[in-house]
């Protein structure tokens, strides 16, 4: 295909030989509010074992070992635990479902272990990526120049 008026790029040509393919990411530090970030917090809550307190500090290990381009630290995931223990309490009228306590000086998190625990886990997730996909639509309304 060819640009008859000499303003467009056109066709590419062939890469050289040798040219990186991999397109590595910069790397990210989470932060508290981020959907990003509690998306993958999420996500790792929803698989830890149910009533068994686990250490918040295990949690950001296995985050950071999860996803080497994020940088995961407890003030960040323990935020997101407390929305999640506001959220529970906000739908259950108890504070059974996601417990944040102290043990042995360490923060922990204990899950109920029910049958209401899943579905309401996956609704969280869900409303994280709905907010990660706003965030996303908006980063691209602002990279307009008519900002539509």
């Amino acid at each position: 295909m060819t640009d008859p008026a000499g303003h467009g790029l056109g066709a590419l040509r062939r890469a050289p030989d040798g040219m990186p393919v991999e397109r590595p990411t910069p790397p990210i530090v989470a932060e508290s509010g981020d959907p990003f970030a509690a998306l993958r917090v999420v996500d790792l809550l929803a698989r830890i074992p149910r009533a068994t307190p686990v250490a918040v500090r295990a949690l950001v290990d296995r985050l950071n070992a999860s996803h080497l381009d994020w940088l995961f630290d407890e003030r960040v995931v323990a935020d997101v635990l407390l929305q999640l223990q506001a959220n529970w309490m906000a739908d259950y009228r108890n504070t059974s479902g996601i417990v944040v306590d102290e043990a042995g000086g360490a923060a922990t998190v204990t899950i109920e272990d029910s049958s209401r625990v899943d579905p309401w886990i996956v609704r969280q997730a869900e409303r994280e990526l709905r907010a990660c996909r706003e965030a996303l639509l908006e980063f691209s309304r602002r990279d307009r120049p008519t900002g539509e």
